[in-house]
């Protein structure tokens, strides 16, 4: 029997497919994660299109166009940091619906302002809105990543109007 996690990205599958979707992923702390549960989905070449793994600054300017002054005002966990991920990805990947994430897994890298756990997520359609969110997730550097992709996958799912 399959476990919750893989439930969801086979749900959101069936859900791209039936609306001609294609998604984008853009990650950092997930690392790939998001991408890797979606293609575990047997058939996911119908509906997902690409995924960024951007753990650098330098990388998430070069690859997403995140403009440099985000990291200098913002930082890269930040709304502003993933409104641009999210925007370019979908753009550089010709998709039609994109979540990035960026966030601090731990276990160090913390501060007060953004503890260990503070993840932010942000999802954007073709022609749609950016909406951007922020999750603190308890846990170890494993529990914390492990959040953020069921996060994503269910934010995902509810933009597609399922759940």
């Amino acid at each position: 029997m399959q476990d919750d996690r893989s439930d969801v990205a086979e749900l959101l599958g069936r859900a791209l497919s039936a609306r001609g979707m294609r998604l984008v992923t853009a990650e950092s702390c997930t690392g790939g994660w998001i991408a890797k549960r979606v293609t575990d989905v047997s058939g996911s070449s119908a509906w997902f299109e690409a995924g960024f793994v951007t753990y650098s600054n330098r990388m998430k300017a070069a690859l997403l166009g995140v403009p440099e002054s985000v990291f200098a005002s913002a930082g890269a966990v930040s709304e502003a940091c993933v409104r641009a991920m999210v925007a370019g990805a979908l753009e550089r990947a010709s998709g039609d619906i994109a979540v990035a994430v960026s966030g601090i897994a731990g276990p160090g890298g913390g501060s007060s302002d953004k503890p260990v756990g503070t993840v932010w997520f942000g999802y954007a359609q073709n022609g749609g809105t950016i909406e951007a969110e922020c999750h603190r997730f308890e846990g170890n550097r494993d529990a914390v990543r492990r959040a953020a992709v069921d996060r994503a996958l269910r934010g995902l799912l509810a933009r597609v109007g399922v759940g």
